[in-house]
């Protein structure tokens, strides 16, 4: 059994992802670790050989660098990992939170949503064109688990056009009551807690929360949220909280993210927004800086290389799931064809599924309560529309998606809108295809 992990520069990632495959899958292995950066995929190669060392030696690891072999690192995979970047920090990241600040528009993570999410997906979707062919050739057949941001945009470009055995997975859903319980004194009782999650990557919604009698907890964690006595996250978790106190349901991803996914809460004049809700206002820049540092300090590696329990992240345990036909249930992102009624069918939601040996199965939702659907169709549309400026090459579609985004159009006109697309196409370069 082959995994093929793209993007495997990315150390930290890869490494706790193949150290939870070490411990959990029931044989041996091989891992093909592909990247286009050298001397990264090095210090991946090096890390997951003495990690290998230590777990006794669970997987055959080989190395495979740029494009022209890549499609080896492919062949006879039947699992691929995406944790690609295109265009890294520098020079795609600077990019897209630069130019967006000569016009006042502020980001915060600019990975999902807005011009920074959008412009991230335009670049990412032909390097995906690339895999999926390479994959049709040498294996028609695998299981594309996708790690890259933008998830929705990405995840549903693969589904709906390059390959349909693919889901999208995140680190927002199994943390989810865990953060809410936890900020309100409330966390020991997540072992019997149980949940219903549902929405869209980043901006799912936690629809249901019962103790082990049944009992609903929402009305014990609102009174608490709202009385600010008990918030122990209520320098980190403000906008969730203020989210649920005015929509009535808590979201799986951070402030930080949601901070820029709605038109609340960043705007130009309005500091006091900014402080009272200590939202961190050009935040993921710092962490790739913060990265980049990290990077300088080979001592990590030592550290890296040890076993350690394993983590939250989903790739081993569906790949167990499908190896040994032990069903696993979990969140991941898919099309809707129908799953969430009233959101659009082509819309890529984040859905309770459940894997094994047979497929893929998602459960059925329903309608979700009319304002969080209003508030995940505030985000769907541009990522429909990004997603098909993609597809047909046409700039009407990108000037459209950013138009339609919640924040972006909160804050700039049509005309200035219009004007930051034609900077960041003309600054990303061939990071782009040619737009007609």
């Amino acid at each position: 059994m082959k995994i093929a992990f793209m993007g495997a520069g990315s150390t930290v990632f890869v490494r706790n992802i193949m150290n939870d495959c070490m411990q959990i899958l029931p044989e041996n292995f091989e891992v093909a670790l592909y990247d286009i950066d050298a001397k990264r995929l090095a210090e991946s190669v090096n890390i997951l050989n003495l990690l290998n060392r230590s777990t006794g030696d669970r997987a055959v690891i080989k190395a495979y660098c740029g494009a022209e072999n890549r499609k080896e690192a492919l062949r006879d995979a039947k699992y691929v990992i995406n944790a690609i970047q295109v265009g890294g920090y520098k020079p795609s990241t600077v990019i897209d939170f630069k130019f967006p600040r000569k016009y006042s528009l502020q980001q915060t993570i600019g990975d999902t949503m807005g011009v920074g999410g959008i412009f991230r997906a335009l670049r990412t979707i032909p390097v995906l064109e690339d895999f999926a062919e390479d994959m049709y050739e040498v294996c028609p057949n695998a299981l594309f688990l996708n790690y890259t941001n933008p998830m929705a945009m990405l995840t549903g470009y693969m589904q709906r056009y390059l390959h349909p055995y693919t889901l999208g997975l995140c680190h927002s859903v199994q943390v989810c009551a865990a953060n809410l319980l936890d900020g309100v004194n409330m966390g020991d009782q997540i072992n019997d807690c149980d949940t219903l999650i549902a929405g869209i990557n980043h901006m799912a919604w936690l629809l249901k929360i019962t103790d082990a009698q049944g009992n609903d907890l929402y009305p014990e964690i609102k009174r608490r949220s709202l009385s600010g006595d008990y918030l122990k996250f209520h320098n980190r978790d403000r906008v969730r909280h203020k989210l649920m106190q005015e929509f009535g349901y808590y979201v799986t991803e951070s402030s930080e993210h949601n901070a820029e996914y709605n038109p609340f809460f960043i705007k130009p004049g309005y500091h006091h927004l900014i402080r009272k809700y200590k939202i961190p206002l050009n935040e993921y820049p710092r962490r790739c800086r913060r990265q980049i540092i990290d990077w300088k300090l080979q001592s990590k590696f030592a550290n890296l290389s040890k076993p350690h329990n394993p983590s939250h992240e989903y790739a081993s345990r569906i790949i167990n799931a499908v190896e040994t036909d032990y069903a696993f249930k979990l969140g991941a992102s898919i099309v809707n064809n129908g799953i969430i009624t009233n959101l659009p069918y082509e819309a890529c939601v984040e859905v309770p599924v459940e894997v094994d040996a047979k497929g893929v199965r998602p459960e059925f939702i329903g309608d979700l309560p009319l304002q969080l659907a209003a508030l995940n169709s505030s985000n769907i549309y541009p990522q429909l529309l990004a997603v098909e400026a993609a597809r047909t090459k046409k700039k009407d579609l990108i000037y459209q998606a950013c138009f339609m985004d919640p924040h972006t159009s909160s804050v700039l006109s049509l005309d200035d809108i219009r004007k930051l697309c034609d900077d960041l196409i003309k600054a990303h370069g061939n990071y782009l295809p040619k737009y007609r």
